[in-house]
């Protein structure tokens, strides 16, 4: 049997992304699956990127990753590209779309958001018919033998595992920008890797607390733009577009 980590949705900041790597390795996890956001909301982007080239085996694109080095006028954008640098706005300009894998018996699809784009949001609660076309194949995931039993992303910032029907739809939740607990989340999966033929199987999600004040402490003084927005995501959970208010 083997364990697989998977994580998702870094945005920068650092000492989340390291917190969540020392629980994985104190678990004897050597495997890690990104998918995909590994820059701003938090300042040290070029460092996420960095640690997740090193640390993971398999790496997809999210929609901060695809968009980043795109022509702007937007101050907060622009002090992001500044701190990656060319080469790894390359890097992440380049990622792929989606990676399947089989695992105990089952295809497991990975992508950021959803099988149409990194770009189209699919939640818990959407109607059942966008979360059914997860599990098919479009013109980004490619074709495959038979749809995927399992599709694990990210993208929404908010941890989950719905069974429908025979399908498993698993929402990683964020590592560096949480918007359901102010804990970085991640999932992990247990099974024998590689192989076709059904066996043990299983998939748990982890909650890890990491230094908030340290993180926030990082962005003050690397001077980020919107730092009150992103003081309060990391302290409340909450979207910084919501009303203080409401909770999605």
């Amino acid at each position: 049997m083997e364990r697989i980590a998977v994580i998702s949705d870094i945005h920068g900041n650092i000492p989340a992304l390291e917190s969540v790597l020392q629980d994985i390795s104190s678990k004897g996890i050597k495997t890690i699956y990104c998918l995909g956001d590994l820059p701003g909301k938090g300042p040290n982007s070029a460092e996420v990127v960095d640690l997740i080239r090193k640390k993971c085996e398999v790496i997809v694109q999210g929609n901060w990753d695809d968009f980043i080095g795109n022509p702007t006028e937007v101050e907060m954008i622009r002090w992001h590209q500044e701190q990656l640098g060319k080469e790894r706005i390359y890097f992440l300009k380049n990622l792929p779309f989606s990676f399947d894998f089989w695992i105990s018996g089952k295809l497991i699809r990975l992508f950021h958001a959803s099988a149409e784009s990194v770009y189209k949001r699919v939640r818990a609660h959407s109607p059942l018919e966008e979360r059914l076309a997860m599990f098919v194949h479009t013109e980004m995931t490619g074709t495959a033998e038979r749809n995927p039993d399992v599709v694990m992303y990210g993208d929404i910032h908010h941890a989950f595992i719905q069974q429908l029907s025979k399908y498993t739809l698993c929402n990683v939740g964020s590592v560096g920008n949480p918007l359901d607990i102010t804990q970085a989340s991640y999932a992990i999966i247990e099974g024998e890797r590689n192989s076709k033929v059904p066996s043990s199987f299983s998939m748990t999600l982890v909650r890890v607390p990491y230094d908030i004040d340290y993180a926030l402490q990082l962005a003050k003084e690397a001077q980020m733009p919107e730092y009150d927005a992103y003081e309060k995501e990391l302290r409340t959970a909450r979207y910084r577009g919501l009303p203080d208010l409401i909770q999605e």
